[in-house]
């Protein structure tokens, strides 16, 4: 007889684009889905992005977005609420990847990420989740 393992919790992941159809309240929501925290929109899809919503993230945090640099012409960045510069050391390792990043508020980026994906662009975005939209 199998045993119950209980509750299997996997990483957040969607392996499509897709158009974020909101963001507020500590998440977002795309795909008629919810998601509570930070997402990274990559090429390979939507990716929980284990951040604080809080400027700046460490640099090891954006390893994901090197991951599919290949794949990426455009980086937004939603710094949350207000927008925030992007520390020195984070701009210049994007540039040793051939990336530049582009901050806004996360209002902002999620506006403009849409945009792009509908365009068809190779389109790619780090969104802090902010509380309120």
């Amino acid at each position: 007889m199998e045993q119950n393992k209980g509750i299997l919790i996997r990483e957040a992941h969607f392996p499509g684009k897709a158009p974020i159809e909101a963001y507020g309240n500590g998440g977002f929501r795309f795909a008629d889905m919810s998601h509570k925290g930070s997402i990274l929109c990559l090429p390979s899809g939507v990716h929980g992005w284990k951040v604080q919503p809080v400027w700046p993230v460490e640099i090891e945090d954006l390893s994901p977005i090197i991951a599919e640099k290949a794949e990426i012409e455009f980086l937004l960045v939603g710094t949350g609420k207000e927008l925030m510069p992007i520390p020195r050391a984070m701009r210049v390792m994007l540039k040793e990847h051939g990336l530049s990043a582009d901050p806004m508020s996360t209002g902002a980026a999620v506006r403009t990420y849409n945009v792009l994906l509908a365009e068809e662009r190779r389109v790619a975005a780090a969104l802090i989740a902010v509380d309120e939209a």
